[in-house]
């Protein structure tokens, strides 16, 4: 797509709510040049920006909803009964034409229902799923469902699947994806009974590269490129991985530094790099896939980078035109 790229921010939502949105939005807005609408309350939107030391020309670009969806309430009544909260404004700017995007970090389950009650859900799409990247020993694995759909029937891991497989395509440009089903064992018959039908029609449906059961250990293995699970599981999968990451690059530093300065000198810029590349906040948000538009679930405990890097990961996704690639290759597919 040509000309700015025009993303709608969520600037109410998420644990540090206004103002490392505010901050984000002014580095996406330095660094890459994305034009961002900040939704929210405007007087709290506006003192942020001039604390913040003046805002490049975002204070044009502030778009008042004076309500707030909060993290306990849930995502669908939210939204029908707060149709003036940012979240919701921001998904109607999108509709409207007047952004190309959004971006939230507030509640998923309303930023989900937003998306899919104003833009609508792609053909044969029954349930949005989160696809979340994972540092694997290939390259990196695609996680879906993340946390949208905390219950799962099987046909809609079989319909993440597809999306995940469609998404890894056109985000690494290789082959057709390796799709792996989470589970306890590796054997056809194991798991739940959600698992177990699953697994029959991940293997019944000639468009998916099912490789079988994925085991916890072997999630990061590089066996699979897309895995696919319940929101519930895949939600607690995203959070352990990240504190097992957050722990080991701790404990790295704390042995090195215990070598002496002169020995340690060595290692820390290697230690650094490692955290660099564990760490959630320079892979911005994840994309929410199967709604007719560009929504990024950001991380709740989002600071400025991640919402920087959260919508730069949007416009990205605007330039490569995923939902209607996205739609076209699932209807080439069905063909």
């Amino acid at each position: 797509m040509r000309g700015e790229i025009v993303v709608a921010l969520d600037a109410m939502g998420g644990d540090h709510a206004p103002r490392a949105l505010v901050e984000g939005a002014l580095k996406a807005r330095r660094e890459w040049g994305i034009r961002v609408l900040l939704v929210g309350d405007e007087e709290r939107i506006r003192a942020e920006l001039e604390q913040l030391g003046g805002g490049d020309g975002l204070e044009e670009h502030i778009v008042h909803a004076p309500l707030v969806v909060g993290m306990d309430e849930e995502g669908a009544w939210a939204f029908r009964h707060k149709p003036d909260s940012s979240v919701a404004v921001a998904a109607r700017l999108v509709r409207e034409g007047k952004a190309q995007a959004m971006v939230s970090a507030g509640n998923t389950g309303a930023a989900m229902a937003a998306a899919t009650l104003c833009w609508g859900r792609l053909k044969g799409i029954k349930r949005p799923a989160i696809a979340v990247p994972l540092p694997s020993a290939g390259s990196r694995v695609f996680l879906l469902d993340a946390g949208a759909n905390p219950d799962c029937q099987p046909e809609h891991l079989r319909q993440f699947a597809l999306l995940g497989s469609v998404y890894a395509s056109l985000a690494e440009g290789g082959e057709w994806p390796r799709v792996g089903l989470i589970n306890i064992g590796e054997e056809e018959g194991k798991g739940n009974e959600l698992a177990r039908e699953a697994h029959r029609l991940l293997r019944g449906d000639h468009r998916i590269n099912f490789v079988g059961n994925v085991e916890g250990r072997e999630l990061l293995s590089g066996k699979a490129d897309v895995v696919v699970t319940d929101g519930f599981t895949g939600n607690v999968i995203l959070k352990t991985v990240e504190g097992i990451a957050s722990l080991m690059a701790n404990w790295l530093l704390e042995e090195v530094s215990r070598l002496g300065e002169s020995k340690a000198g060595e290692f820390v810029p290697v230690l650094l790099k490692l955290r660099e590349r564990m760490d959630y906040r320079n892979l911005g948000g994840a994309p929410l896939l199967g709604v007719k538009g560009v929504c990024i679930i950001a991380h709740g405990r989002s600071d400025a980078t991640a919402v920087g890097n959260s919508i730069r990961v949007a416009a990205e996704a605007v330039r490569q035109g995923l939902p209607g690639r996205t739609e076209a290759l699932l209807a080439e597919m069905e063909a």
